[in-house]
Parts: structure tokens; C-alpha cells; sequence
């Protein structure tokens, strides 16, 4: 018989940012004494795993990182990945029915071109776990459902052309909170229209808000999309205690908001108020998933009477979720045939801030619009540093169960790049056949990456 809950903890307390920043090693200090202290890890039908390390070539998967992994990522980073993909196995393996990855550093601001540390994140731990889930089970259909209070940009990247994929992410408006992304109107790319669900809440949105567009939202969304899996981003910055953000949830709202979402796994991402919240939130969210009685976990400073939404608030938040709701059920009238009809290939220009590192990116991406497949994607990419260094590079991605015809024309475009003499590295992703490679233009050597 499974147990309930598989939890793997890694707090990487020789891992921080610096040592006042709040993505710090005491984040998770006072989580770990709370679930200890309360004998979580002693009850029935909660199994604790150690977490593994995940390889370079489970990050070359989802990201380019320029000049090389090596250059992105610690150990830190290797096992808080390696932690979801052990969950992972345990819950494809039968041995539990769900799981939480109580793990850091977070990810869920990294997008699919990584030249530093964006938000906090330098790999994105949940496409990671997904994306090795995909290739090693032939798992399809996935919902993420990112909870955390900042928009989940760099998931939203990765499978902005993904139909299979269905990302839906609440967080505090992007007009008043970084990284000032996540607005209704961003849906997804051409072949993946409105696979991608952004709901930018009010700051001060409370329990009731939330659970709102929870129960006419995020649960009918789903039972549409019959996803496979389920994963839960659980960022638990939207506690009304966080230093970070303005919003006003609580251990209990977070708690109810997990037992009716009842993901297959979640991965922890922010929330920063380590004393005053965290250890409540994670406790409930743990117990919620056990299936256990949470009732009575509660902050030692909850007032449920300074925790009220407005009705002018609660109106605005009754309108977005009607809004959302008629572009999910009218979804099939977003023809990208009728928008791109005669043309090859769908192109956007973005330009990325790296917060954290300093970074300033230019991106063209274009998607080849393939009647046979997802498509095969190609980035151009410039990176300027703040000391004045660029780094160019070109990146092709060839799409999980992508045609022979992209995947051909992706090497051509491979081999084209490394001729023009343009770029400082050229990257391919072969996600058909799980292999990848960089080209580095100045030693003139293509290596791949295991």
C-alpha cells in the first residue's frame, strides 16, 4: 500500500545569495523545527527520502545556460532539483500518492535561456522534475499551478508553445510587484493558445479572494484539461506576514487551498517571512496533503478580522475570474490559422532583466509552425553584463515528439549558425532523441552535454 505523502527536505544551509538576502540558509530552519517538533515525520503514511542530484544533462533538458551549466548552477542547485526528481520517481514508482519537495534554492523565475540568477533562480526545479518525468515515462498531459505571490515568468517561458502543457499561475498583479509579468492577456504562443492562464490578483487579496478563483477557476480548468500530473509551484509568499509582496493569505487558506488542488507533487518556491510564516504555512500544506486534521494550525498572530477584502476588491476578482473562464471555454475560437495562416514561422523579441545578477538580455525567438508537430524553436540571444562583457549565442530546441522534418531542419539550422561566425556559443536541444550539444565558436569545439 503507498503511503500518503512522500516529503524530501533540503535547506541548503551552505547556500545563500548573501547573508542578509532573504533567499537565505535560515529560511527553512524554523519549517524543519516545526515539522519535527511536531512529530510530523513520525506519523503514519508520511515517508521521508533523501534527495539525489540531478545531472547536467537533466538541466540541459529545459535550459540553455551560457557559457555552460557548470557556470549556472552549485551543488545546491543540483540536489534541490535532484530532490523533486526523487519525489518524482517515488510517485510514478506507486510508493506514495503525493509529494512535497520542501527544497531550495527556487526556480520558478528561470526561463528556458539562463545567463544568471533571475529572481532569486538560476534552474527551474519543477520543469526540470516535469521535463525527466516526460522523457524517462512518456508522460503527456501536465498542469503547473503556481501559487507563489510573483508571477512564475520563467516556467511561463519554457512552455509558452507547449499544448500538452497547462500553466496557470495566480499571483499579486504585475503593475505592482516583480518581475511585472503574469497579465491576462498573456496566453500562451500561436500552437498554444490559452494553455497558458494568468490570474494578476489585487494586492491585499485575502483567504476568500483566493479561494474564489480557486473553486471557479482553477478547478473547472483543470477538469477540462485532465492533466496527468499535477504539480503545485508552492511559492507561500502571499502570507499576509511576508516582507516581499502585499497580500493577505493565511496558513489556513494555503492549507484548504491544497487540499482542493490535491497535486500529485509540489515543489517549494519563495516566501520570506521565515519565523512568522513559513513554519505554519508548510506545516498545513503538509498535513492538507497527509490528509490529516490541519485545523488547528494557526499563526500565533491571526486576526481574521484585519484579514478582509474589500467589496470593491472582491468585485474586480469576480470579474477577471468571469473573464478567464469565457476564454478557456471559448478556447477553440483562438485560431492561430486564422492569425498565421500562410507563414512559416511565428517571431517575438523580448527583452529579460537578471535582477539578482545584473544582466541585460535581448532575445528573437521564432517558432517554426509545423502541421506535424510542436515545431522546432530557435533563440537568438545577446547578453549584456554589467562589466561590459557580451555574450551571443544561438539555441534551437527540438520539441519533445517533434517530426523528423524540424528535427532535420534544426541541425541544418545548427550547423548554419556555427558557419556564420556570429555567435560565441550555438546550443541544440534533441529532445527526440534526449541529446544535447553546445558549440563553442571561439575554441571551435562541440560538446555534449551528459
Amino acid at each position: 500500500m503507498a503511503d500518503k505523502l512522500g516529503l524530501c527536505f533540503f535547506p541548503a544551509f551552505d547556500w545563500a545569495i548573501s547573508p542578509t538576502h532573504p533567499e537565505r540558509e535560515e529560511r527553512l530552519l524554523y519549517t524543519r523545527d516545526q515539522l519535527f517538533e511536531e512529530g510530523v515525520m513520525d506519523l503514519p503514511g508520511i515517508k521521508e527520502y533523501r534527495p539525489g542530484v540531478a545531472s547536467y544533462k537533466d538541466i540541459a533538458r529545459v535550459h540553455f545556460c551560457l557559457p555552460d551549466v557548470a557556470s549556472q548552477v552549485t551543488e545546491a542547485h543540483l540536489i534541490a532539483a535532484g530532490g523533486a526528481i526523487t519525489l518524482a520517481e517515488a510517485w510514478r514508482r506507486g510508493e506514495v500518492e503525493r509529494a512535497f519537495a520542501l527544497v531550495r534554492p527556487p526556480g520558478h523565475h528561470a526561463m528556458r535561456v539562463v545567463h544568471g540568477n533571475r529572481g532569486f533562480c538560476n534552474i527551474n526545479n519543477e520543469a526540470i522534475m516535469v521535463e525527466y518525468l516526460r522523457q524517462k515515462y512518456g508522460i503527456r498531459r501536465v498542469a503547473i499551478v503556481d501559487t507563489d505571490v510573483h508571477h512564475g515568468d520563467g516556467t511561463q517561458d519554457i512552455y509558452w508553445h507547449d499544448p500538452d502543457v497547462l500553466f496557470i499561475s495566480f499571483h499579486q498583479d504585475g503593475r505592482t510587484l516583480y518581475p511585472g509579468t503574469g497579465f491576462a492577456n498573456e496566453l500562451g504562443g500561436p500552437l498554444a493558445l490559452a494553455r497558458t492562464i494568468n490570474i494578476p490578483l489585487p494586492p491585499g487579496t485575502t483567504d476568500e479572494g483566493l479561494h474564489y478563483v480557486i473553486d471557479n477557476l482553477v478547478l473547472p480548468i483543470l477538469a477540462d484539461f485532465a492533466p496527468e500530473l499535477v504539480v503545485n509551484s508552492a511559492g507561500q509568499d502571499n502570507h499576509y506576514t511576508d516582507p516581499l509582496a502585499n497580500m493577505r493569505v493565511s496558513a489556513q487558506g494555503y492549507a484548504r487551498l491544497n487540499e482542493k488542488l490535491a497535486p500529485d507533487i509540489a515543489v517549494l518556491e519563495g516566501g520570506y517571512a521565515i519565523e512568522t510564516a513559513l513554519p505554519y504555512v508548510n506545516l498545513a500544506i503538509v498535513l492538507a496533503m497527509a490528509g490529516r486534521d490541519y485545523s488547528r494550525v494557526v499563526e500565533p498572530d491571526y486576526d481574521p478580522a484585519r484579514l478582509t477584502l474589500s467589496p470593491e476588491k472582491m468585485d474586480y476578482i469576480k470579474r477577471l475570474t468571469a473573464q478567464l473562464r469565457e476564454i478557456w471555454e471559448h478556447r477553440d475560437r483562438l485560431d492561430w490559422e486564422r492569425i498565421y495562416s500562410g507563414k512559416d514561422f511565428y517571431q517575438r523579441s523580448k527583452s529579460i532583466y537578471y535582477d539578482t545578477s545584473n544582466i541585460h538580455e535581448e532575445q528573437v525567438e521564432k517558432l517554426r509552425l509545423c502541421p506535424d508537430c510542436h515545431g522546432y524553436l530557435t533563440i537568438e540571444t545577446t547578453a549584456f553584463h554589467s562589466r561590459g562583457r557580451r555574450v551571443r549565442a544561438y539555441c534551437i530546441t527540438v520539441p519533445f515528439l517533434g517530426c523528423e522534418n524540424c528535427r532535420q531542419r534544426a541541425y541544418d539550422d545548427f550547423q548554419a549558425a556555427i558557419k556564420k561566425g556570429l555567435y560565441d556559443f550555438v546550443l541544440i536541444q534533441d529532445r527526440v532523441e534526449d541529446r544535447y550539444y553546445t558549440h563553442n565558436c571561439h575554441t571551435g569545439k562541440t560538446e555534449e552535454i551528459t
